[in-house]
């Protein structure tokens, strides 16, 4: 009688074998780049620059659609943590003219700090915008009240005016130097009053200055020192307007309507008005 020939013992040891070696090589496949040195774009200094100085930007440049210009792609969809998704999602990284407007505010000595980068609604965003804590003037520094994010070309042309124009002038005409720069806000997501037409302030790109304080205590207000005040006060706010109109494309103050009676709107643009 012929006994028939049985694979199946055979079968199961092929297959035990095959599964061993996988499970032995396993460990040795699971990572190609150990995760101790894998890159990565969320760290918890990745994306801060430190007040008063230019360090810290990320490594990879991103487009402000989120993509990455150089390294390995990222889903665009990726966000950063912590931050709340506005209408529409932004990039981490810096734009080179960021980069390079980040580092000229920091040489100038001014002290500031980077604002995400956010869409809060349709026309409405703080892309490459900076809160400034102070400004540097020839002697010393100086401070802005009441002010928000501020697009980081707006805020050098505002720190090169404070001290060249406001600062030197208060010292020049009152005597006195500047010590304080008193504001009514930049960014602020609304309409041009009565247009259907994003302000500038909707990205943060135009400043309203309300009044400036000097190191004798002295306060000069457009409001009531426009025309109201002494002859060097009326002189020092036409002298910093000026000023104001070499370094910005738009420039409102009381003269132009009623609802400029109390500031100077300085807005950075292309255009050149200055009224």
């Amino acid at each position: 009688m012929n006994r028939m020939f049985d694979p199946c013992p055979i079968a199961r040891a092929r297959r035990f074998a095959v599964l061993l070696i996988g499970a032995l090589a396993l460990p040795a496949c699971s990572s190609v780049v150990p995760a101790s040195t894998a890159p990565s774009d969320y760290g918890a200094n990745r994306d801060r620059i430190e007040i008063g100085t230019g360090r810290d930007y990320p490594r990879a440049q991103r487009s402000r659609s989120g993509t990455t210009r150089s390294g390995s792609a990222r889903s665009a969809s990726s966000s950063r943590p912590g931050l709340s998704v506005g209408a529409a999602q932004p990039g981490y990284g810096l734009h080179p003219s960021d980069r390079a407007c980040f580092a000229d505010l920091n040489a100038s000595g001014a002290r500031f700090s980077r604002v995400p980068d956010r869409y809060a609604a349709p026309g409405c965003n703080t892309l490459g915008a900076v809160k400034l804590v102070s400004l540097n003037g020839d002697a010393s520094q100086f401070g802005v009240t009441n002010l928000g994010p501020v697009k980081c070309e707006a805020a050098k042309a505002f720190s090169g005016w404070a001290r060249f124009g406001v600062d030197r002038a208060a010292r020049q005409i009152l005597g006195s130097p500047l010590v304080r720069i008193e504001t009514m806000g930049s960014y602020a997501c609304r309409n041009i009053f009565g247009t259907s037409r994003r302000s500038a302030h909707a990205t943060g790109n135009a400043i309203d200055v309300s009044g400036f304080v000097l190191a004798d205590g002295r306060r000069i207000a457009l409001k009531r020192d426009w025309n109201g005040g002494t002859r060097a006060e009326r002189e020092f706010l036409r002298v910093v307007q000026r000023s104001a109109c070499k370094r910005f494309g738009t420039v409102l103050g009381p003269e132009y309507n009623a609802a400029h009676r109390d500031h100077f709107h300085l807005e950075r643009s292309e255009s050149s008005f200055c009224r």
